[in-house]
């Protein structure tokens, strides 16, 4: 496209996702224009708009995609839309970025990425957590050969609490809800795919997540291809705040990254010392990267390059999810190759 214009775009869904995709795009994204908000909550859509000087509001997203001026759009709405409005989108050769998951069916997602790729548009999935800063770092210290042949990566990821039950429900579950960002993760550091899935897990949080259908706090180890074991921990409480934490240990030495502190202040008294907690939750804590993937969707856009979480990225988490799930339910190790 004309490099001197700016890219219009389209938000579908004015959660708190797409809340804060829209104060990006209209306050620190300056190639991007965003020109138009679709909502079934109208209201909330035509408030959002009102804040940004949007001048198109929408409760359907038809409206949106068949409007010529729009080059690309941002599909925040709820997970189950996800395949019906990106398919749509591509038809209407509309750039998407996606949030996460595609689908929880490895079936839709394949039919939605084939129509994508006939579309020849471009097709992010907002995993976010890749455009940390510190993660980065990890991931720049493995590919370089700074920790020498990686041995062992671990995960750590504990929300400060658990859900809504009624989200719960509708989530998919814990490992296609909450610890995909983390088989995203996992993938990006050792840039190797997981071959073996082995998950333990119980409700220790909430019993009604158990009666849900869910659990609530697990361990995952992964078998990598290139022999790489990984672990992951996940727990929907952490009392402490939102923690996010990442290690790689190699032949060479061990890159981490903690979580960062709300301010550096450290108070001493005469009953000891106390420092400040970790950012409350994901908002906080990735504010910035949210900010960096939507500026490498526009750069791919603008370039015309494959954008950075490309379309195989969003399907093999969702794999890994779906293995995750089957050697819960049938206590032993899973090979993807199952699935």
């Amino acid at each position: 496209m004309n490099s001197s214009s700016k890219i219009r775009v389209g938000v579908i869904g004015v959660g708190r996702i797409g809340k804060l995709h829209i104060e990006h795009l209209a306050q620190n994204i300056p190639e991007a224009e965003l020109v138009a908000i679709s909502s079934l909550n109208r209201p909330i859509a035509e408030s959002v708009a009102e804040q940004y000087n949007v001048p198109m509001v929408t409760t359907d997203y038809n409206t949106l995609l068949s409007d010529t001026r729009i080059d690309a759009v941002l599909v925040t709405s709820s997970t189950h839309t996800h395949v019906e409005i990106s398919q749509a989108a591509a038809k209407a050769g509309k750039h998407i970025f996606c949030e996460k998951p595609i689908a929880f069916d490895l079936e839709q997602i394949d039919e939605t990425l084939a129509v994508i790729e006939k579309a020849g548009v471009k097709f992010q999935v907002g995993f976010n957590r890749r455009f940390d800063t510190s993660f980065k770092r990890i991931r720049e210290a493995v590919a370089s050969g700074e920790i020498g042949e990686p041995h062992i990566m671990r995960i750590t990821s504990r929300d400060p609490a658990p859900p809504p039950i009624e989200y719960v429900k509708v989530s998919g579950g814990i490992f296609l809800d909450m610890t995909i960002h983390d088989f995203d993760m996992a993938r990006y550091l050792i840039a190797d795919e997981v071959i073996e899935v082995y998950a333990a897990g119980g409700v220790r949080v909430d019993p009604k997540i158990g009666e849900a259908g869910d659990i609530d706090t697990t361990v995952i180890t992964l078998r990598f291809q290139n022999g790489v074991i990984g672990t992951i921990d996940n727990s929907r409480e952490a009392v402490y705040g939102y923690d996010q934490r990442v290690e790689v240990f190699g032949s060479k030495g061990m890159v981490t990254a903690a979580n960062p502190p709300t301010d550096t202040v450290t108070f001493s008294g005469s009953e000891g010392s106390r420092a400040a907690s970790p950012p409350y939750f994901f908002l906080e804590r990735y504010k910035p990267a949210f900010l960096s993937e939507l500026q490498a969707f526009f750069t791919s856009i603008r370039d015309d390059t494959l954008p950075p979480v490309t379309a195989t990225d969003g399907r093999a988490p969702v794999v890994i999810g779906i293995a995750a799930l089957k050697s819960l339910r049938e206590n032993r190790p899973v090979l993807l190759s199952e699935i």
